[in-house]
């Protein structure tokens, strides 16, 4: 027989950065009990290595709610501590640890993760880059319990969204809204059902995303505008997209469009205007670049101030 509850859950949550913060909030609004918070510790930073908290462990302080941040669950202490906590269920999203068996099973429902894609899609760190990079035209968000292989957890509920010529950060905020307000939903059920309803995910249909460094921003002008157009929508801010003048410096691309025309040439020469030729002819339009050590600044202002020459070829 299914357990009816029909009371507040017992809730940690396990998150980092600042793009989280929305749904902690979520959970701290509600009806429910957000007893803990747990998060990446203390990192220097800047040149005066100060120790700088992660956003959520400023909410956490903020709002006063219990807050811990091991470095992981070696030590049984932290496991113990957690395992105290008597949670209904812990909820992880980019939390940046791998949780341990132990962790896992602590809850009595277990660890409910949000994903920003549709899983089997793009499972690993980086979800929401590749998507947008490797130009899929949709992607979405999953919540699924955890298991111990990697994004690999049966589906509690999906949502899915057109990407529609978005960038990374509005995807990435549009993404984890969408989950926030499916997480809460799936609380909500089970705060009166006592049962989570998981559907196991295709494996066999699985790929993956691995985590990205500055060489994957290197844009090879010998593809298409639209492929180099999504790299730079997709991996900007961080690792960003870049080529090599014709000075051998760096030149970040921050922003561009796909233009509906042609021309011959060779593959990353500067036309008029800032535009580029792409491989298969095809043009793309900068608009926003940032050489070494400088600003950000408009492609005509880089021309103008004599960053870009016409008629040089990027590499």
């Amino acid at each position: 027989m299914t357990e009816k509850m029909n009371r507040p859950l017992r809730i940690a949550f396990m998150g980092t950065p600042d793009f989280v913060l929305p749904t902690i909030a979520a959970l701290h609004n509600s009806d429910h009990n957000l007893v803990a918070i747990y998060t990446q510790p203390p990192r220097e930073k800047g040149r005066k290595r100060l120790l700088e908290r992660t956003p959520a462990h400023q909410y956490a302080e903020d709002k006063n709610i219990q807050i811990h941040h091991p470095a992981n669950f070696k030590n049984r202490d932290d496991v113990r501590d957690f395992q105290n906590l008597n949670l209904d269920v812990a909820i992880v999203a980019a939390y940046g640890l791998l949780l341990p068996q132990d962790i896992l099973d602590a809850p009595k429902h277990g660890c409910i993760n949000i994903h920003p894609s549709l899983l089997p899609r793009w499972r690993g760190p980086s979800p929401i880059q590749y998507a947008v990079w490797k130009g899929d035209l949709s992607t979405g968000v999953s919540v699924m319990s955890l298991e111990k292989k990697m994004d690999a957890g049966p589906i509690l509920t999906q949502e899915k969204m057109d990407i529609d010529g978005k960038n990374f950060t509005d995807l990435n905020k549009d993404l984890w809204v969408k989950g926030t307000q499916s997480l809460m939903t799936i609380l909500a059920a089970l705060s009166k059902t006592g049962a989570l309803k998981p559907t196991a995910q295709d494996h066999a249909a699985a790929t993956y995303c691995k985590l990205l460094t500055k060489e994957d921003g290197k844009i090879n002008w010998a593809q298409t505008a639209i492929e180099i157009d999504c790299q730079i929508r997709g991996l900007n801010p961080w690792p960003g997209t870049w080529c090599l003048g014709s000075d051998d410096k760096r030149v970040k691309v921050l922003e561009a469009v796909v233009l509906d025309e042609t021309a011959q040439g060779d593959v990353g020469k500067i036309l008029q205007d800032g535009r580029i030729i792409c491989g298969e002819n095809t043009i793309l339009q900068l608009k926003i670049i940032q050489p070494e050590n400088k600003k950000p600044m408009d492609v005509m202002a880089a021309i103008n101030g004599g960053y870009l020459q016409q008629e040089c070829v990027l590499k």
